[in-house]
């Protein structure tokens, strides 16, 4: 029997991986805040694109849903409910769509930072599971229209990362790694936590940063003052995971001890991940466009998450007795700018 889907929050990567999910066949229900966006959907359809011409297609087949509808969804429940929302709208939103999950339904954030205690105290733990997108950029850049603005994974990257709270292997996360390959590599983890925390230095040493200068991911690498303050987030980052006991897993393609020393004046260390972490040229062909969610978000004028990310990591380390000073002041360079006390630029960092 096919497998119904939810997808709360149908925006970048929800729409992406949602609306992917349709294209393959899928029975996918989307269902989000923006009316301009759901109408575009309804009208011509949404509209994916990707760095090859074989990602360009028109979804045609996903339902989508105001949020003001999903009372209709009352006699067709679902078995899955992929939260797709940013982290501050985690408890509406799975607060939202619990009531139409079925008896053995389950709720999967398909999100950044860690918000599967969010959902499990909606759900219960039992019905909780987490997808780590990692190293992955999509862009939701009209309504109706969505692009992804780095290559696919493949065998070099494995992007969808898929596991239990409790770290053993179920059906359930090897059926939903299953279709998430359809998409591009995918994988069950037995390690959902040292992922999580490694997908959250990946975007605490990224995000933040260009939402604070205005750049794209690219030139801030390339920036040898801002990379090394990158390489300053990612160290004190990963210092502070592992005094929590997470087993961390590699960040950007770095060994996260590598990148602690780094931090931490290792001179061998700091050219080795400098090699890892500097784009080379021609590597993606959409890197003058390509920012993270965090940067587009202050594009658009909206609050982002950056007391989810950066903020998070620097109280976890006061919690743990592990300084984050750069992940402070970060936060609050953001903060400022989010409510519109500065302006991006280069100069926020310096």
């Amino acid at each position: 029997m096919t497998k119904r889907i939810a997808v709360v929050g149908a925006g970048a990567l929800g729409g992406y991986v949602g609306g992917s999910l349709a294209h393959l066949g899928h029975d996918v229900t989307l269902i989000d805040p923006w009316p301009e966006h759901v109408e575009a959907i309804r009208a011509r359809g949404l509209e994916l694109d990707g760095v090859t011409p074989e990602e360009r297609f028109t979804v045609s087949k996903a339902r989508i849903l105001h949020l003001t509808e999903v009372q209709s969804l009352a006699k067709t429940p679902f078995d899955v409910a992929m939260v797709a929302v940013k982290s501050y709208d985690t408890l509406w939103a799975t607060a939202l769509i619990a009531p139409y999950l079925s008896a053995q339904g389950f709720a999967v954030s398909l999100q950044n930072c860690m918000n599967e205690e969010t959902i499990a105290g909606v759900v219960g733990w039992g019905r909780t599971v987490g997808v780590v997108a990692s190293l992955i950029s999509v862009d939701l850049y009209e309504p109706g229209r969505i692009r992804r603005t780095v290559p696919k994974g493949g065998d070099k990257h494995t992007v969808f990362r898929v596991g239990e709270p409790h770290g053993r292997v179920t059906p359930r996360i090897e059926e939903l790694a299953g279709w998430l390959r359809g998409i591009d590599s995918s994988k069950v983890t037995t390690n959902l936590w040292g992922e999580r925390w490694s997908k959250l230095v990946q975007n605490a040493m990224g995000n933040g940063v260009t939402a604070a200068t205005g750049l794209t991911s690219g030139a801030c690498l390339r920036d040898s003052a801002i990379r090394r303050f990158q390489i300053s987030l990612a160290g004190e980052a990963v210092r502070v995971g592992q005094a929590l006991g997470y087993q961390l897993e590699k960040i950007r393609g770095a060994d996260p001890e590598r990148l602690a020393r780094a931090a931490e004046g290792d001179a061998a260390a700091l050219a080795e991940v400098e090699a890892l972490l500097v784009p080379k040229a021609g590597a993606n062909p959409r890197e003058d466009i390509q920012r993270p969610s965090m940067a587009q978000d202050i594009l658009k004028g909206r609050r982002t998450e950056i007391d989810a990310m950066n903020g998070f990591i620097a109280r976890k380390g006061a919690e743990v007795g592990v300084p984050a000073p750069s992940h402070a002041k970060l936060a609050a360079i953001v903060t400022r700018i989010e409510r519109g006390e500065l302006k991006p630029s280069p100069s926020s960092l310096r």
